[in-house]
């Protein structure tokens, strides 16, 4: 039984389609297809059923597709046994967020398959959440605060942010200096989220109000310099910007806690391809800490 095939099939599975599989596969959905009728000829029973809507699993192919994803990991761990010290094979597959990725991540990526030739990396750029497991990710890169779920997450290195706001709107709507006074502001915002402030040595949540908002830390920095509001973004974002008076912190006497920049991955111990990636981010981030259950689902 060949392993490829084995692997395409709990890929078209967990993927729901051929299509999707063949994305996540890097190969044709023609390549994709003839795997499968030829694992569904060597087992002699129908393991997917096909519509123009996708693929899902018949009786058989949900009951073999737990036994043939458990023989897909064993053999990936075996060859990563076997492999020379520092050799990587096989795929890498990692979401990133859009608003940091390109600029600050793409780089340690590139060098991780520059590394490695044998190592197919696949970057993924989206502020939109992303679903590690259903979408078959082996890890994310994510910014910010982590909420508990059953994920884990590695520190790679901190993350800090300012409440700031233009010159022009503050000398119209005046500087809040405190939480009380900047929930009186319009809010630039990704969604319904709190904003948290440190009182001395405690975190204490804002919840602002705000009619823009935007999934993309580079569309909230532009309606910052536009002057529609006050906003909470990364220092990373808007350092130029912070230089040049284009934009100013606003309430410094209630800081923004600083926050962090995380590796999360599915439970399990940590592929070798992770752990050489969390290792390239560490040593461009500068910083150690240990893993914990504090990802976000």
């Amino acid at each position: 039984m060949d392993i490829d095939d084995l692997r395409t099939f709990v890929e078209v599975a967990d993927a729901g389609g051929v299509t999707p599989a063949a994305r996540r596969l890097g190969v044709s959905k023609s390549m994709v297809s003839r795997r499968l009728v030829r694992l569904e000829a060597e087992l002699s029973v129908q393991l997917l059923a096909r519509s123009t809507r996708g693929a899902s699993l018949t009786e058989a192919g949900a009951t073999f597709r737990d036994h043939a994803a458990r023989v897909v990991a064993d053999i990936d761990a075996a060859r990563e046994t076997i492999l020379p010290a520092g050799e990587l094979r096989g795929r890498l597959r990692i979401a990133a967020p859009l608003s940091f990725g390109p600029t600050h991540f793409a780089s340690v990526l590139a060098e991780v398959a520059k590394r490695h030739p044998e190592l197919q990396v696949h970057a993924s750029y989206t502020d939109r959440f992303v679903d590690l497991i259903a979408e078959g990710f082996d890890c994310a890169i994510r910014v910010g605060k982590l909420t508990d779920s059953n994920l884990i997450a590695r520190k790679i290195g901190p993350l800090h942010a300012k409440y700031v706001a233009t010159p022009a709107y503050i000398e119209k709507h005046g500087s809040p200096e405190t939480p009380e006074e900047l929930v009186k502001h319009e809010a630039l915002m990704q969604g319904t989220e709190t904003w948290p402030a440190l009182d001395g040595d405690r975190v204490i949540a804002i919840r602002p109000r705000g009619r823009f908002k935007a999934d993309n830390g580079a569309a909230l920095v532009a309606a910052a310099l536009a002057g529609i509001g006050v906003a909470i973004l990364p220092v990373k974002l808007i350092q130029e910007h912070l230089d040049s008076g284009a934009l100013v912190e606003v309430m410094p006497r209630y800081p923004v806690p600083a926050l962090g920049i995380y590796v999360v991955r599915p439970p399990g111990l940590p592929s070798r391809k992770i752990r050489v990636l969390i290792e390239m981010l560490i040593e461009c981030f500068g910083h150690h800490s240990e893993e914990a259950k504090t990802a976000q689902a």
